[in-house]
């Protein structure tokens, strides 16, 4: 420009972001130490893991939830999501290692059990089938139900049965609350309330 003094760098409103690359790596034989991985891991803002493994005994899809990690935490989340999702890692992180002991056939005692059935009843939560993206309340509603024991005594053949019956509940009962997460994306107190009303309700039901 002739007159570059005459002029300013200003954001358009709505406008903004940053240019973003997905690199997609193969590991040798799962080593993530290696100088690939860990070079493009270091210039990233994360990755997500993902284990042949994992995905043929049926955790689809196939997260290590271990391995992968956001560097931007959860200022890629919804208030919503986060209120649900600190809790959610928490018990899946103490899954894995009661997990690990479990396969030994070591004797638990009954918080240890506890600990493994409810992990066991989270990752089926997160299961997704292919092509069925959930609504971001949805989500929330069966996470919230899963990391908040309504869920600990269903058996887990029955999880994903149990999953569709909550949200037939839920959009049949209370789309209000449905309605109110998906609008504020948050829990808020009163939410919280009903929400653990409804789901009680619905857990003596199905019980029943």
């Amino acid at each position: 420009m002739p007159d570059p003094a005459s002029y300013r760098v200003a954001k358009v409103k709505g406008s903004g972001g940053s240019l973003t690359a997905l690199p997609i790596i193969e590991t040798l034989l799962g080593d993530v130490s290696a100088y690939v991985p860990t070079n493009v891991i270091s210039i990233t803002d994360g990755q997500i893991y993902l284990e042949a493994d994992l995905f043929n005994a049926g955790i689809r899809p196939g997260i290590n939830v271990g391995l992968s990690v956001s560097r931007v935490g959860g200022d890629a989340q919804t208030k919503a999501m986060k209120q649900v999702a600190g809790r959610l890692r928490l018990d899946m992180a103490s899954f894995r290692e009661v997990a690990a002991f479990a396969q030994f056939g070591s004797d638990l005692d009954k918080a240890t059990q506890a600990q493994l059935a409810r992990g066991q009843r989270l990752q089926e939560i997160l299961k997704q089938p292919q092509y069925r993206p959930v609504d971001l309340a949805e989500q929330v509603v069966l996470l919230f139900a899963g990391t908040n024991g309504f869920a600990d005594e269903v058996p887990v053949g029955k999880m994903a049965e149990w999953e569709a019956a909550v949200l037939r509940n839920m959009q049949a009962s209370h789309p209000e609350i449905l309605q109110d997460i998906a609008g504020r994306k948050q829990i808020t107190p009163e939410t919280e309330a009903d929400l653990r009303k409804a789901l009680e309700a619905f857990h003596i039901g199905w019980q029943a």
